[in-house]
């Protein structure tokens, strides 16, 4: 099941306030879809539908897919040039896409081995042979989570009005770390829990190959360098 934070109607509507207006971490995406042949494109756990939208303006033929679906009626309220679906990587349908993306941290809430391998299954249904299949993930060396300080901040939403949230740690436990998101909004207080697995690159090298994709690159963020794998692979 999705975390409340996406799937909590009274969250998904403020998830992107709290979220860098700009989205550098998308950037790398957008350019990858400027290669040559692609056409159809399809962003797995599209979320809210900032990215799909973006390669929508590019006239690209987008597919949005989440199983969140709170997430989908917001990323709906960004118009029908993308095709939005909601259902899970797993379950996705043959759509013959030249180009998937994974990002955020999409490919880190499948805890365990048979999730993602669900997931990448439907992603290889969904991507035409020859096509290509991006997907980041944090790197574990880096620990993230050794930053991740206890935060309160506040955004004045439209519709909403003042949305304070809290973020605190929960547990690590290498692979899975945990941590709380605390909401205080229109008199009510809603709470959201989330756990990451954190995979070494030949976990995720390894699952890839088993589902037929083959690595062709594997990089970093330029936005955020040293702590993400940004596998790039060809069905």
């Amino acid at each position: 099941m999705p975390d409340p934070i996406f799937a909590d109607p009274r969250l998904a509507v403020v998830y992107d306030a709290f979220e860098d207006p700009r989205r550098p971490d998308l950037d790398p995406y957008v350019a990858r879809a400027h290669v040559p042949g692609t056409r159809r494109v399809l962003d797995v756990g599209c979320g809210t539908g900032v990215l799909a939208a973006r390669l929508a303006d590019l006239g690209l033929e987008v597919t949005g897919a989440d199983p969140a679906a709170a997430s989908v009626d917001v990323a709906r309220t960004r118009g029908d040039r993308v095709t939005w679906l909601h259902l899970a990587a797993a379950d996705l349908p043959p759509l013959g896409a030249d180009l998937a993306v994974m990002t955020g941290n999409v490919a880190q809430v499948f805890l365990t081995d048979d999730d993602l391998d669900d997931a990448l299954a439907g992603v290889a249904r969904a991507v035409r042979p020859g096509g290509r299949f991006v997907l980041e993930a944090r790197r574990p060396q880096a620990r993230a989570w050794e930053t991740w300080e206890p935060v309160e901040e506040h955004r004045d939403v439209p519709g909403v009005g003042r949305v304070e949230r809290a973020f605190s740690l929960l547990d690590v436990a290498p692979p899975f770390v945990s941590f709380r998101q605390t909401y205080r909004l229109r008199g009510e207080v809603v709470v959201s829990d989330s756990t990451l697995r954190f995979r070494e690159l030949d976990e995720l090298e390894d699952a890839l190959t088993r589902r037929g994709f083959s690595v062709d690159a594997v990089g970093q963020a330029p936005d955020r360098p040293g702590l993400e794998f940004v596998v790039d692979a060809v069905r």
